[in-house]
């Protein structure tokens, strides 16, 4: 029998292939020679979905499909199951013997009689569904089958041999009931794998916000039924209690059905259990008092409950537990949360929360042992948490200031950390309605700030909001220094000197001590190039301190400060705890910049596919959450990998993509980020006036600006498109601006880059020395690309210069080219592969050289000299050069007369090499 398969993206039937494989495999033998089956798995895990695709590709294969499924409550109906599946053959009961034939009938219902013999009944079954053939018999909730229906399904079920009948049942795990399996082939259908639910949770639910989704995939275990239940359910409010999910009427039908039998004290013993969530007999014994924890006895034998290895209680399921928290009344659930709260005395957070839960109406000193409890979530990076406690601090909240206060607490760590922009320009509306005059608070400012940067990019309007609040009125220390955070973040992304002058101003005014953070941000992310030895070794001083750092502001914020010279390898290991934070959906904002920052990282170090992973979960995050201006730094770390790849159209659809959101908001940083991706894309395919052009955009030839930290990462770039395009002085310019600004003592890597520069400018007789030096520095290697770009130039510069240049230049063109092929930088290993090619000589008779060879067809096809240089990377007076020597040679005076010339030429001898370049 040939099988249709299903159609592809089937949402029911998300992470089923192995399923569906194994039911393809039963349907072909079944229609052949007979087979049974039975689904075994937990209620709502998708069976009947399984039951029903077996029952649409048997029906599309042509054979006939018969269906019945037991019914709870008709168990004691006599052959109401059998009638089901039987009721469609009636027409064939004419061919079976005289006996067999009266005995279905009255078991069926069809005929009056005496009880019959069940044998018949049995034997009558069989015979009919086997003259039938093929056929498959599907049975759903076999489990629930009356007791002679089921001895019959079963006796069928073992005599198949033979027939072209299939029998298919499912079954709940251990649910009992009247069918015996045993001896029947059985398949356990697991819960959905992560993955699986998560895909199928993002079909059916495309718009489900983040955190409900992460609240949804943790409740429901890979449930089918629960995942497509629960976001109906969800109250996904801020505030709303993490620990139960409410049911639909639905699931708590299927995960409440064994409560009904048990007692009053083990239910009671069941709530706090669920309520408290962590299963530890000794807290459930104190909150339970002198309630005997033997009660719990019954719930065990009904499998609802387990004793783990670590003498933990635990659900079987966790949705059992929300099932016991809806069957208990108002009342009961705030007794069980008060005997919580006084049994976690010594836990202040938890504690806070159920003596929350407990509350009968506002209570302000359970508002501030709610809000106190904040303080250690987000200090361990639990912003939902943190967001949580504050809301329902709000709630809880006599007075109007007091709720107005925590809901712009609440906006602010909502937005900051945890992710949720809309949420909190929602709370901060609460909180205006609640108290103006709160919401107008620096604190409350702060959270507008942010929401404008990073939603809307309204540059202008956050700077003037910060700095007008903070020039209005005395300020509280703390919030004073996370708005002075804040307006750095706006100068920093604006990228305007205008913005300036009012930030430091305020800084400058700001009491002391500053927090280590600000101060480093405020000076190394600002302006690197103006940073300080002392300020490098604070900075070095707090990158050591983040082993033990668990806040993700703060390692964020370090971060930030080594960003731009070159610290955030140091960082690499407090990064990635933020990381993780994020993908566990506690701290998503402070890690799509642990993201964006590891990338660079990665990128710098020749990662590259590891760089490109990075920044394309950092665009993910981002693009869940609505961060845009966030997104952007992603985008760019994919246009630097597009760029040096060589993947020009990539390169320039991420720019036009960043610059369509950022140019109208006037966020000029973005523009120089923009030109470091555009000048290594012009490097690379060798139009040096383009990459001069760019790389000038953000630093001028000769000058460091202030507040412009991207111009360390063109510094070389900007050397080499002067260089090549015959701007020697303003070659020398630059590096002679490197040198002064002692830019090579931030980095060893900006050593590289800025040495590497005053190599490439200095004269005949110091070049070579400098090269070698840089070359040779510790550690240089750290940085694969740049250091084999440093290689080539070197290489570049001794062909052309000196009597052994070729020979020299092998020994450093060579292992660039071998690091460009490792790494994927396309544009850069031909570029080393032909300058490589033009070390070796073309001829032995006086003719021309590999290079001339190069020059002189491309004028013979009429280029100029400028777009010469350009392909060959020379500048124009060398291509100049190298045509004064080409004339004489093959005998022309002109350009036109070169082409003749050239093809005129007899072939060189075989072997022959020239002593000439």
């Amino acid at each position: 029998m040939s099988l249709p398969r299903p159609p592809d993206g089937d949402p029911a039937l998300v992470g089923r292939t192995a399923d569906l494989d194994l039911l393809r495999s039963f349907l072909s033998a079944s229609a052949a020679e007979g087979r049974a089956l039975v689904l075994s798995g937990e209620a709502g895990v998708g069976k009947t979905a399984l039951l029903d695709r077996a029952a649409a590709l048997a029906d599309a294969a042509g054979v006939t499909v018969l269906r019945a499924s037991g019914v709870e409550f008709e168990t004691d109906l006599g052959f109401a199951g059998m009638n089901q599946l039987l009721l469609p053959l009636a027409d064939r009961r004419g061919g079976l013997p005289a006996a067999q034939r009266d005995a279905l009938n009255v078991a069926l219902g069809l005929d009056a009689g005496p009880p019959p013999d069940r044998l018949l009944v049995f034997t009558a079954a069989l015979r009919l569904l086997r003259d039938a053939g093929p056929l498959l018999v599907v049975v759903d909730d076999v489990q629930w089958l009356d007791r002679p229906s089921a001895a019959a399904l079963g006796f069928v079920a073992r005599r198949l041999a033979g027939a072209r009948v299939g029998v298919l049942a499912a079954a709940r795990t251990e649910a009992g009931g009247f069918f015996d399996a045993s001896g029947l082939p059985r398949h356990e259908v697991a819960p959905l794998d992560e993955p699986s639910a998560a895909g199928l949770l993002r079909a059916r639910f495309p718009r489900l916000s983040p955190g409900a989704r992460r609240r949804v995939l943790g409740a429901a275990h890979g449930n089918p039924l629960a995942l497509l239940e629960l976001p109906a359910a969800l109250d996904d409010r801020p505030g709303a209690p993490p620990a139960v999910l409410p049911l639909t009427g639905r699931l708590q039908a299927v995960f409440a059905a064994r409560l009904a039998g048990l007692g009053p004290e083990t239910r009671a013993l069941l709530l706090l259990a669920a309520l408290d969530g962590g299963g530890d007999p000794g807290l459930l014994q104190q909150a339970a008092g002198a309630a005997d924890l033997a009660a719990l006895a019954p719930a065990e034998r009904a499998r609802l409950v387990r004793v783990d290895g670590d003498a933990r209680l635990r659900f079987r399921h966790p949705l059992i537990g929300s099932a016991v928290v809806a069957a208990a009344t108002l009342a009961e659930r705030r007794t069980a949360h008060g005997r919580l709260a006084a049994a976690l005395a010594g836990d202040p957070e938890r504690g806070a929360w159920h003596a929350a839960e407990a509350a009968a109406g506002p209570d302000e000193r359970i508002a501030g042992r709610l809000e106190r409890a904040a303080l250690p979530a987000l200090r361990r990076g639990d912003a939902g948490g943190a967001v949580a406690a504050l809301v329902r601090a709000a709630e809880l909240s006599p007075g109007v200031r007091d709720r107005a206060r925590r809901l712009t607490r609440a906006a602010y760590v909502g937005a900051n950390l945890g992710g949720r922009l809309r949420e909190a320009a929602g709370l901060l509306s609460d909180a205006r309605r609640a108290d103006p005059e709160v919401a107008a608070s620096l604190r409350a400012t702060v959270a507008a700030a942010f929401l404008l940067l990073n939603g809307d990019g309204e540059i202008q309007l956050a700077h003037r909001l910060l700095t007008g609040a903070i020039e209005t009125s005395a300020h509280d220390r703390a919030d004073l220094f996370e708005a002075l955070h804040m307006l750095l973040l706006v100068c920093v992304y604006g990228g305007r000197p205008e913005l300036w002058p009012a930030f430091e101003d305020a800084l400058k005014a700001a009491p002391r001590p500053l927090p280590p953070a600000l101060e480093l941000c405020g000076t190394l992310f600002a302006d690197p190039v103006n940073a300080t030895p002392a300020s490098l070794r604070r900075l070095d001083a707090a990158i050591a301190d983040l082993r033990d750092q668990t806040d993700p502001e703060d390692i964020i914020r370090v971060g930030l400060a080594g960003v731009f010279i070159d610290r955030v390898t140091a960082c690499r290991d407090a990064l990635a705890r933020v990381v993780e934070l994020g993908r566990s959906g506690n701290a998503p904002t402070p890690s799509i910049n642990a993201l964006i920052a590891l990338a660079l990282e990665a990128f710098l170090a020749g990662r590259w596919e590891q760089a490109r992973a990075l920044a394309d979960e950092a665009l993910g995050v981002c693009e869940e959450h609505g961060y845009h201006l966030l997104a952007w730094s992603a985008r760019y770390q994919l246009g630097l990998l597009a760029a040096v790849r060589g993947d020009d159209a990539a390169a320039t659809a991420l720019t036009e993509r960043i610059l369509a959101w950022t140019a109208p908001r006037r966020i000029l940083s973005a523009e120089a980020y923009c030109a470091h991706v555009h000048t290594l894309a012009a490097l690379g395919r060798g139009d040096f006036q383009d990459a001069y052009r760019h790389a000038a955009s953000v630093a001028p030839p000769g000058r460091l600006p202030a507040h412009a930290p991207q111009a360390l990462w063109v510094c070389f770039d900007l050397v080499e498109a002067a260089v090549r395009t015959g701007r020697d002085a303003e070659a020398r310019a630059h590096a002679a601006a490197l040198d002064a600004a002692g830019v090579a003592a931030l980095s060893p890597r900006l050593v590289l880059l800025a040495s590497g520069a005053s190599a490439m400018t200095a004269p005949e007789d110091r070049f070579g020395e400098l090269f070698e030096r840089v070359l040779a520095e510790p550690g240089a290697e750290r940085w694969p690309f740049d250091h084999a770009r440093v290689r080539l130039a070197y290489g570049e510069r001794l062909r052309r210069t000196t009597t052994a240049g070729p020979r020299r230049a092998r020994d450093q063109l060579a292992p660039a080219l071998d690091v460009f092929e490792r790494l994927g930088a396309r544009p850069w290993a031909d570029r080393a592969r032909r300058e490589l090619g033009a070390t070796s000589f073309s001829r032995a008779d006086g003719g021309l050289t590999a290079r001339e060879e190069e020059v002189a067809a491309l004028a013979a096809a009429g280029l100029t000299n400028r777009q010469i240089g350009e392909k060959l990377f020379l500048s124009p007076r060398t291509v100049g050069a190298h045509l004064y020597r080409i004339f004489p040679k093959l005998g022309v005076a002109t350009r036109a007369a070169l082409r003749d010339a050239l093809a005129d030429r007899p072939a060189p001898a075989p072997g022959s090499r020239d002593a000439s370049w």
